[in-house]
């Protein structure tokens, strides 16, 4: 039997508690650049000159093409090196500048919060990626080498935070962190070189959690945070990431909306501490101890829409739809977890 619930579930996945500042940047740095037609799917074919060739405003999936233009280049490269330098400085001021430095030095973190952080590393060097590819569409860099900077963009700017890691007494240098960026990195770059597209999405989901206990809702503050942001960037138990699949991009034959999309999705609960649900304070004495609630892992599959697919003249909804595609769409869902499956009337 089925059980239906009402679920909110939050994604909060980047260990760090740096998500939402590079996610924000890349949003921000990128508006010029879609609000300029990045996706210009519904629009008449008219033609720009490219060298000596006219060729039509957009490619076979929509998005347009634009002649290279040096002073965009320029401003691009400006924009990346002045928006993440100030990232950095205001990320290193507000939590690195808290904590010791040591010698560059590794951590192995791939046993905690049942790898929730790594989908979110995962979720971070993707849409970075992606964000840097509508960026450089916009200043007519020619397709390969838009695709392989955007691509390596990701993996960059995730690097260099790690490496941050590397020299602050509280973490170290993660192998997993290091390896799902890649990951990331590596689904937009070769979806963008096979299909000048990307068909299969990340996203995610959030919504603040109450545990509806005061020990756990008072653990929770104290370890996630009380407010929305605090909880976004660190509540792995409220995290869904997920895959978002475009059905019609793979199957062109079938009668479906082209925005139609089943999504895979990923989380877990019952975290109440990295690797277990007991605390322990500097002289060994237990401070918090909820062993007893079990610690697992839920899958999920959900309907979900493909907002960049769907067509319109209006540039503020086409730069709309393009910033929203970055998030998983409310919607039903089936949970399978424990061993049992669980429906969601609405999971976001």
């Amino acid at each position: 039997m089925i059980k239906l619930l009402f679920v909110n579930k939050a994604c909060a996945t980047f260990s760090d508690k740096i998500k939402l500042l590079i996610l924000t940047l890349s949003l921000l740095v990128n508006i010029f650049s879609f609000a300029q037609d990045s996706l210009s799917a519904g629009q008449p074919s008219t033609l720009v000159r490219i060298g000596k060739t006219e060729v039509p405003n957009v490619d076979k999936n929509g998005y347009r093409i634009y002649p290279f233009n040096k002073k965009r280049v320029r401003l691009v490269t400006a924009a990346n090196i002045a928006g993440y330098s100030a990232v950095l400085v205001g990320l290193n001021a507000a939590w690195y500048s808290q904590y010791p430095k040591t010698s560059f030095h590794f951590f192995n973190d791939n046993a905690e919060w049942l790898q929730v952080d790594k989908a979110g590393h995962l979720y971070a060097s993707y849409i970075e990626s992606r964000a840097s590819n509508e960026l450089w569409r916009w200043t007519g860099l020619p397709r390969k080498q838009r695709i392989w900077i955007s691509g390596l963009s990701g993996v960059a700017y995730e690097t260099i935070i790690e490496t941050l890691d590397g020299f602050s007494a509280e973490y170290g240098w993660s192998w997993g962190d290091f390896s799902a960026n890649m990951l990331g990195s590596a689904l937009f770059t070769t979806q963008e070189l096979a299909w000048d597209d990307q068909r299969i999405k990340l996203k995610f989901s959030f919504h603040k959690k109450n545990y509806g206990d005061a020990e756990l809702n008072a653990r929770a503050n104290k370890i996630f945070g009380k407010s929305e942001t605090e909880r976004f960037f660190k509540d792995y138990n409220a995290a869904t990431d997920w895959v978002s699949v475009n059905i019609k991009s793979f199957f062109t034959e079938a009668k479906v909306p082209p925005w139609l999309a089943v999504a895979f999705g990923y989380g877990a609960e019952g975290m109440f501490g990295a690797r277990s649900n007991i605390a322990v304070d500097n002289n060994g004495v237990i401070t918090f101890d909820r062993s007893e609630i079990r610690r697992y892992r839920q899958w999920y599959l959900s309907p979900d829409i493909d907002l960049t697919k769907i067509k319109t003249n209006k540039k503020g909804l086409r730069f709309l739809f393009v910033v929203l595609s970055a998030f998983k769409f409310p919607a039903p869902s089936l949970e399978f977890s424990k061993g049992n499956i669980k429906g969601h009337w609405l999971h976001f």
